[in-house]
């Protein structure tokens, strides 16, 4: 027996322009029970056809929300290559000129977040590559020209260092492939500490202009990462001042400027502003609230002293104090040996950072003495007198300081930047 389906234009009248296909049936089989079976290939692949194409539709949203990513990260590339000109690796004679234009550095559209972090990586190579062929350049032409090209280089870089942290933190956030993207960020943190140490080693050749202390750290991100570490620990003290320059606009709160941790205290001296409250000094874990207003996007100079002796302590703000106490850890020496520690607040010792107390903006000229400093020698340090003081305990200096996770240094001159 044969099964036959009518394939024509609908018309059940006329069979002059009809087609038949005919299925063979088993003889003793019901003809209602065959129709439905010829029918269920026909209606599975229809079920899968919709789920494909509803396949497709998502992924093709995907692809359109990664390329206008991607497109955005690209203009600001494109606008920053447009401003370097000159090919670095040339000389003068030379007159040749790197084609970027309108070029794309970044590549092809990223099929996800995880290709975007390994293009926004091999970018980053590429500037390593330009940086030594500056560093070239600048051994065979000292010349204001040399310093422009640096200059212009270093802000590229700062602006490429903004992009791949903040894509860092939302490859985190999103937690898709979460080892790889680990393995990654390491890579990138890397490379970006590798560039900033070039530039510093760049800038070792006019050391004999500028004096070690005129520089400033930029911590541009809240991550759990990026901080400065003192190379050497505080000894045993029974009185301290402590003074920095700071410019932040962060909120809620600019974070955790410094902690200081010892073994079994972490929070043996530590000054944070987390979320919603006013700056605080910590001391031994015992707390004193201080009048600070710091964060419109200015410089700032700031200092705090204390006493062990019934825990007397005073805050000044650009050269006045604005407010005083007591009682805060009385007759408690700050301990010794222990990890000191800008930008990031210490829940262990020398780690356990939490980014939403991370201090974001920028800092300077952060001495600590083991002393109470006078109103006077305070003002000396707020105006940049002659007479200012430096840290007998720490004195602010390149060559104490370790960056760790793209934290960067650039020249400061207090008193000329306090905007």
């Amino acid at each position: 027996m044969k099964l036959c389906k009518h394939i024509g234009d609908g018309s059940t009248q006329d069979f002059g322009q009809t087609q038949f296909i005919c299925t063979s049936v088993p003889k003793d089989m019901d003809l209602c029970t065959a129709t439905m079976q010829n029918n269920g290939p026909a209606e599975d692949l229809k079920t899968t056809v919709m789920q494909l194409r509803e396949t497709v539709l998502q992924q093709k949203e995907t692809i359109m929300n990664q390329k206008e990513t991607i497109r955005e990260l690209t203009s600001k590339l494109i606008r920053c290559e447009s401003q370097v000109g000159p090919d670095l690796g040339d000389s003068k004679a030379g007159g040749r000129r790197k084609e970027t234009g309108s070029k794309n550095t970044m590549g092809d559209v990223s099929r996800g977040p995880t290709d975007t972090l390994a293009q926004l990586g091999q970018t980053l190579q590429t500037l390593k590559q330009r940086l030594e062929n500056l560093e070239q350049f600048s051994r065979n032409n000292n010349s204001a020209q040399t310093n422009s090209l640096k200059d212009l280089l270093q802000n590229k870089i700062d602006d490429m260092e903004k992009q791949v942290l903040s894509r860092v933190n939302t490859l985190e956030e999103s937690k898709l492939g979460q080892k790889n993207e680990t393995e990654q960020r390491g890579r990138v943190e890397s490379t970006l500490t590798s560039l900033h140490h070039r530039i510093t080693d760049l800038e070792k050749g006019q050391k004999d202009n500028r004096p070690l202390d005129k520089f400033q750290l930029t911590f541009p991100l809240r991550t759990n990462y990026m901080y400065a570490k003192v190379k050497k620990s505080l000894p045993e003290m029974y009185a301290f001042t402590v003074c920095m320059w700071i410019k932040s606009n962060a909120s809620p709160g600019v974070g955790t400027p410094f902690s200081y941790a010892v073994p079994g205290q972490a929070n043996e001296l530590v000054l944070i502003e987390w979320g919603n409250n006013p700056m605080e000094i910590l001391i031994n874990d015992k707390v004193a609230k201080l009048p600070f207003l710091i964060n419109d996007g200015k410089w700032h100079h700031i200092c705090v002293t204390w006493t062990t002796r019934d825990g007397v302590w005073e805050a000044f703000q650009d050269g006045v104090m604005r407010g005083n106490g007591e009682n805060l850890a009385p007759y408690h020496p700050i301990k010794p040996q222990g990890d000191l520690v800008l930008g990031q607040e210490q829940d262990t010792l020398g780690g356990g950072f939490d980014a939403t107390q991370a201090f974001v903006g920028e800092l300077a000229h952060f001495n600590i003495w083991d002393k109470k400093l006078s109103a006077g020698e305070i003002y000396n340090l707020a105006t940049c007198s002659s007479k200012a003081l430096v840290g007998n305990v720490f004195a602010w200096s390149e060559t104490s300081i370790e960056l760790y996770g793209g934290a960067s240094k650039w020249t400061f001159e207090p008193c000329r930047q306090l905007s």
